[in-house]
């Protein structure tokens, strides 16, 4: 693992929501939240794909109620910050009776499809995030912050950030390089530019570890970014898995979030691994902690569960193993009450990564005396 080395770096990045990958994935939550605003029980699949002149919904929903998806589309688009002159296809049909049979089963809901989900924390921020994933999002966020306040003129919806950070003992220890790429107006003077860009955006972004005499900044460095969004680039569902989750600095199933109700692991399962490795990371019992749960389609337990410490861990990770079995509940359905996900609340949260948002569910820390009493430690500690 990197952070056993003496010396190295890592990086994040994260995108706007402006972003056409990102768009596309709020367009497919936005579809999620509707459904679930008339039925919590509605099984939803939503993928999006969306190029120049053209937005295609597609996928599987059964709800009690099917709601308009062109006006979600156009809204969606709309609030971002483009124009909504888009030819929008919808392409959605019920969800499989197999598959449905085997969610829906007569004592428990089972897995909507096999998988392997895993969660991640460490107490490296407050957010407990690696600091590049939490300071490449604080940039993103920022940015956008910067066009809809109108504090930098000229930008456009589209943009991404990345950040390498260099680690020393296994602490943050300088900014190595910042990477800034923003979209913006044709007669947007570039030197104004980047002057806004620094001040507005990547100083008070990287505030905890400020920028050296010896860090590297480039901000749009390929020159000119004045066509954006689906104009430039095709964007598609679940294609930012990384920035969604934990920046490539911790495992990931492979399996995306946005657009999938609670019955699907890929969403509810990886929210959940989360959520027990946070408060793991919390209540003390580690300072860093991988979770990761197997599920098979049609079963409602996990097929396995597995923790690692990475060697931080108070306690052997087969007792912290066997307290996370007894102090939550890993079905699908144990996951959907825990966390709320029949509820409308998905779109508010797929921005600027999965997991900073600290009023999110799964960010939550109230599982922490059930943790330290299930591996019988001291209250004091967590």
């Amino acid at each position: 693992m990197p952070f056993m080395r003496d010396n190295y770096i890592l990086t994040a990045e994260s995108v706007t929501e402006g972003h056409p990958d990102k768009l596309c994935d709020a367009i497919a939550d936005s579809v999620l939240d509707a459904c679930l605003k008339h039925d919590p029980a509605a099984r939803v699949a939503c993928e999006v794909m969306a190029t120049a002149g053209k937005i295609i919904v597609a996928g599987e929903i059964t709800a009690a109620e099917l709601p308009d998806i062109p006006a979600i589309v156009c809204r969606t688009v709309r609030e971002t910050g483009y124009g909504s002159d888009y030819e929008v296809e919808i392409i959605t049909h019920d969800q499989s009776g197999d598959i449905a049979g085997a969610v829906a089963q007569d004592t428990q809901m089972g897995a909507g499809d096999q998988g392997i989900v895993y969660g991640f924390a460490c107490s490296e921020t407050a957010e407990l995030l690696p600091l590049p994933v939490v300071l490449a999002h604080r940039l993103t966020l920022l940015l956008t912050n910067a066009k809809k306040t109108g504090i930098i003129q000229g930008l456009g919806p589209d943009g991404k950030a990345q950040v390498s950070v260099e680690y020393q003992n296994g602490k943050p220890r300088r900014i190595a390089a910042v990477v800034v790429s923003c979209q913006h107006d044709a007669d947007k003077d570039m030197d104004e530019l980047r002057r806004e860009i620094t001040r507005h955006v990547i100083v008070p972004a990287l505030r905890d570890l400020y920028p050296d005499h010896k860090t590297e900044a480039f901000i749009n460095p390929s020159g000119r970014f004045v066509l954006g969004g689906f104009e430039a680039d095709t964007g598609l569902t679940g294609r930012k898995l990384m920035a969604d989750t934990y920046g490539g600095l911790a495992p990931h199933g492979g399996g995306a979030l946005s657009g999938k109700d609670g019955s699907k692991v890929d969403r509810s399962g990886a929210y959940m691994a989360r959520y027990i490795a946070k408060n793991i990371v919390a209540a003390g019992l580690a300072e860093r902690c991988t979770v990761s749960l197997a599920y098979a389609i049609g079963r409602a337990e996990p097929v396995a569960v597995d923790i690692d410490a990475h060697q931080t861990g108070k306690y052997p990770e087969a007792v912290l193993a066997q307290a996370v079995r007894a102090v939550f509940n890993l079905t699908p359905a144990g996951m959907i009450s825990a966390l709320g996900l029949d509820r409308p609340i998905f779109a508010q949260f797929c921005n600027y990564g999965h997991f900073t948002h600290q009023d999110a569910p799964w960010e939550q820390t109230n599982r922490v005396a059930a943790l330290v009493d299930a591996v019988g430690g001291d209250r004091s500690n967590g």
